[in-house]
Formats: C-alpha cells, sequence, structure tokens
C-alpha cells in the first residue's frame, strides 16, 4: 500500500522559507513522477511542481518559478520542497502526489495517490 505523509508546513512572514518534505512508503519515489499541489480556501487545487522519474527533470507553475525547487532524497525516499520568498499568495494546503503511469501532468486528476496535506501559511 502506498502512503505520502507529507511534513514542514507552519507560518512564516512573507519573504521568508520553508522546506516541505513528503516521505513515501510502498514506493521507491525515485521509480515514479511526485508532484506538488496546492490549495486554497475557495480555490480549486492546482499543480505547484513536478519532478520525473527517469532523469529528474523538473517542473513547476510559473507562479513560483524562481521561487521553489523539487527534489528527491533517494536515501531516505523523500520529495521535498524548498519554497523561498513566500507570498501571502502561497498561502493553502499542500499536497504530495505520485503518478503510477509516470506521466508528468499539471493535472490532478492525473496522479492517483495523495498524502494528506500541510497547511503553509504566509502573512503579510
Amino acid at each position: 500500500q502506498v502512503q505520502l505523509v507529507e511534513s514542514g508546513g507552519g507560518l512564516v512572514q512573507a519573504g521568508g522559507s520553508l522546506r516541505l518534505s513528503c516521505a513515501a512508503s510502498g514506493r521507491t519515489v525515485s521509480n515514479y513522477v511526485m508532484a506538488w499541489f496546492r490549495q486554497a480556501p475557495g480555490k480549486e487545487r492546482e499543480f505547484v511542481a513536478a519532478i520525473s522519474w527517469s532523469v529528474s527533470n523538473a517542473y513547476y507553475a510559473d507562479s513560483v518559478k524562481g521561487r521553489f525547487t523539487i527534489s528527491r532524497d533517494n536515501a531516505k525516499n523523500t520529495v521535498l520542497l524548498q519554497m523561498n520568498s513566500l507570498k501571502p499568495e502561497d498561502t493553502a494546503v499542500y499536497y504530495c502526489a505520485s503518478d503510477s503511469l509516470r506521466r508528468v501532468s499539471q493535472v490532478a486528476t492525473s496522479y492517483d495517490y495523495w498524502g494528506q496535506g500541510t497547511q503553509v501559511t504566509v502573512s503579510s
């Protein structure tokens, strides 16, 4: 059974940084596409970043490009999201996701395993 557990969320001031972690069990993160999505109150879940399973190519939403970095720690079977220069509009619940078909997609329905989410709140 695949389980994804996010951690690292919290409250930070605008301009600050946070690092989110997604610990996987039942799946080796280096063999699958892993992604981060976020959902703010009253809004749809939106793509943030993804990392491919083969050559570790990274993909980002335009809104976070240059500020966020997705990476993998294969030794810990964990996916990381380093978030710098945070803005109030980054406030959301952040979810880790995995795609069993190894497709890099910005569409949430393409991913079949999800974590429970971790809250990120950026104050102005």
